[in-house]
């Protein structure tokens, strides 16, 4: 099971320190409230239960808070002897909900993330309060729907701002298909209970963030200018399609890029993917085993489009394969940067990894986004496995697992060790049942033991996913609570946690770039075979280059589904959160405060990519473009094929070198580099580290040089 899947409702939504480096323990979960007496009259008699009160015919300021009586319906749920006396229960209240008229039931009034249609009606009043009506066409749904409306309908704004999602935890038993839906239909009535503070305050909502919409037909609307920059590149030139093609068919040159390339280019590749197959987009993990199946069906040349470290990973990882007369090009005369690659290549770095080498027995966990003369060096210090975001989890409970009093240190992303770290402490509060569904081998108490044994480097970011601070969470949560929500495991805390709460009703991942794209695919598959009228919306909590394989993915499974003989209309949107002070600059002055890892590396910089018109990118938090990736342009890309083969070492530039310098310790780079991508692909194959790795572990890795 997916770790971070099985992370419940329960532990999430109770509070839960940021950690720094050292975790401290946690204490258990808050003990449950007993149940009311009407409750428990009503599951012995099995008589339907009289219906819930309005807040505003509830006697007494305080009984008609609406927080009270959500509580107070809580414990009703709770005392029931069975989940069944549950849902009986949510029945017959589903039975005296008022229908909404057809003209309510529209998508617009949808309720997104829940099995079953649910719609949802609000409004303010001339009084200043909240007006409620709901609707489902699954009765379970309908009864979580009289419950909030019974409770909330008639509140004040800010009250029902204050109802906490805990004291409603208990009804989500009643109905497990669709426990979802009381919370996803309580964050739409707060989403407009804050629009209408927001309105009696005089505060402007501020303008949307720029998104995509893909339409049933495979259209694309753009609204905002950002956004109009990125579906620029959806329908690309046919010559330069045509004139890749040719070129890469001629030489048999292979392409692997990473899904944060330029969306130019990228357009390009999509569709030249048809008439070609060995182009592959993909995250970094995949993009050497990709080079390597183009070099077995006979590619003489593999052009990486990406950071340096991808281009040695795939030189390393071909020549370990046998490959090693297949040429490899990187796609910049200059060197192609990442602000993480550089963190973890920084002598702060070498100073974490020795600290560690003094705890015995201890483990290195690097992420794969690093240069292979790290992995080696690293490697050598401390011994070391790479991770990626989709499996560091995982490893790291793997890790513990075997070696039960092993330390592991993990780095350089400061963000991801800081989630990882929350997820940890979220997995220390859950039952031992939760906790084994995510590893067999683990309970609470082996939770609790390992919290103090992890740590993870403090001044390491990626520069695109350090955006997601403070700024566009408040916006998100404004504007964008109700929609489907994305973030990659290098978020910042606050973004990470957005998207936890999100997922545990369904209506968010946090991951990779395959699990974001994999999301977005599974929440559309499940709209086209219900075949309702749907407008799904989703926020892009990554870099704003995977719009070209989203909007492909999207293509294709309207495609796959175009035979239906009643099509509904169902549209896709994507988000790109965009803060203040994107706009296009080509000074990066005041990078400063970004952390020294980072404003070190921007320093070389004098381009970042942006859209003049206000909406774009900056270092300093603008939108999610990485200005590394986008240093891979289609003329080089061009013009490196056209020149292959190099008889006249023109290209000596763009090649990606062989490593022949030695470690420390005289040993290969390539061959030490490599080793910790080979622990990972074991750990991959067969979910446990290799013999070789523990006993690097246990008994040492030979030792530091002084």
């Amino acid at each position: 099971m997916d770790a971070l899947a099985a992370v419940t409702a329960s532990s999430l939504f109770a509070p839960v320190a940021k950690p720094r480096g050292v975790l401290p323990f946690l204490h258990g979960p808050r003990a449950r409230p007993r149940g009311s007496l009407l409750a428990i009259r009503c599951a012995h008699s099995r008589a339907p239960p009289p219906p819930l009160p309005r807040a505003d015919d509830l006697e007494g300021a305080a009984a008609a808070h609406p927080r009270l009586r959500l509580r107070r319906l809580a414990e009703e749920f709770r005392a029931l002897p069975s989940d069944a006396d549950r849902a009986r229960r949510l029945l017959s209240l589903a039975a005296a909900l008022p229908r909404l008229p057809e003209s309510d039931r529209a998508p617009n009034n949808r309720v997104m993330g829940c099995v079953a249609r649910v719609w949802l009606v609000a409004r303010c009043d001339g009084a200043g309060r909240m007006r409620f009506a709901a609707d489902s066409d699954s009765e379970l749904s309908r009864g979580y729907c009289a419950c909030l409306v019974s409770a909330l309908d008639g509140a004040r704004p800010e009250d029902v701002l204050a109802v906490d999602p805990a004291d409603l935890a208990p009804l989500g038993s009643a109905a497990r298909s669709r426990a979802s839906t009381w919370h996803n239909v309580l964050v739409g009535m707060q989403k407009r209970a804050r629009a209408a503070v927001a309105a009696r305050e005089g505060r402007h909502p501020g303008e949307p963030f720029p998104s995509l919409v893909i339409g049933r037909d495979g259209a694309v609307r753009a609204q905002g200018s950002y956004a109009e920059a990125q579906a620029m590149f959806l329908s690309p030139d046919e010559s330069k399609i045509l004139e890749l093609v040719s070129t890469l068919m001629e030489k048999k040159i292979g392409v692997v890029a990473h899904f944060y390339m330029d969306p130019e280019v990228q357009g390009i590749l999509t569709a030249a993917k048809k008439q070609w197959p060995h182009i592959h987009i993909s995250d970094s993990l995949v993009m050497a085993d990709s080079a390597v199946k183009m070099a077995e069906a006979g590619c003489d040349y593999i052009t990486v489009l990406g950071v340096d470290f991808m281009s040695e990973n795939v030189r390393a990882i071909l020549d370990q394969a046998g490959f090693n007369k297949v040429g490899v090009y990187r796609m910049s005369s200059e060197q192609i940067g990442c602000s993480l690659a550089d963190a973890a290549s920084s002598s702060e770095y070498t100073h974490f990894l020795r600290e560690a080498s003094r705890s015995h027995p201890s483990l290195h966990v690097i992420y794969i986004n690093t240069s292979l003369e790290t992995k080696a060096q690293a490697h050598e210090l401390v011994p070391t496995i790479t991770c990626t975001s989709s499996n560091v989890v995982a490893t790291i409970l793997q890790a513990f697992t075997q070696i039960p009093d092993i330390n592991v240190w993990y780095g350089p992303d400061s963000y991801m060790g800081a989630n990882i770290a929350d997820l940890f402490q979220r997995m220390a509060t859950m039952s031992d049942e939760e906790i084994t569904a995510i590893h067999p081998d683990h309970n609470r108490k082996s939770i609790n033991s390992l919290l103090p044994r992890l740590r993870y480097y403090q001044d390491g970011n990626c520069i695109v996913h350090d955006m997601f601070g403070h700024e566009v969470v408040e916006k998100i949560k404004e504007q964008y609570c109700d929609a489907f929500l994305t973030a990659h495991f290098e978020v910042p805390g606050e973004m990470f946690s957005l998207a936890m709460e999100a997922k545990t009703r369904g209506m968010g991942v946090v991951g990779s770039t395959q699990n974001i794209l994999d999301f977005i695919k599974d929440h559309l598959k499940g709209a086209l075979d219900r075949n309702v009228d749907e407008h799904l919306r989703f926020v892009l909590g990554t870099e704003s280059g995977m719009i070209t394989s989203i909007v492909a993915a999207v293509r294709e499974l309207f495609d796959l589904y175009s035979s239906s003989l009643e099509r509904a209309n169902i549209e896709v949107e994507i988000v790109f959160p965009v803060s203040s002070d994107a706009v296009s600059k080509t000074s990066i002055n005041g990078s400063h405060h970004l952390g020294s890892s980072i404003a070190s590396d921007l320093d070389n910089l004098t381009i970042v990519p942006g859209v003049n018109s206000g909406e774009g990118c900056s270092i300093h938090g603008g939108c999610a473009s990485c200005p590394y990736m986008k240093m891979n342009s289609l003329g080089s890309l061009l013009k490196v094929c056209h020149q292959l083969p190099d008889e006249d070492n023109r290209l000596s530039v763009y090649q990606a070198s062989r490593f022949n310098a030695k470690t420390p310790l005289g040993k290969s780079v390539a061959e030490v580099g490599c080793e910790p991508i080979l622990h990972m692909r074991h750990f991959q194959a067969t979910k446990r580290l290799s013999d070789k790795l523990v006993h690097q572990v246990v008994h040492g890795n030979g030792g530091e040089p002084l």
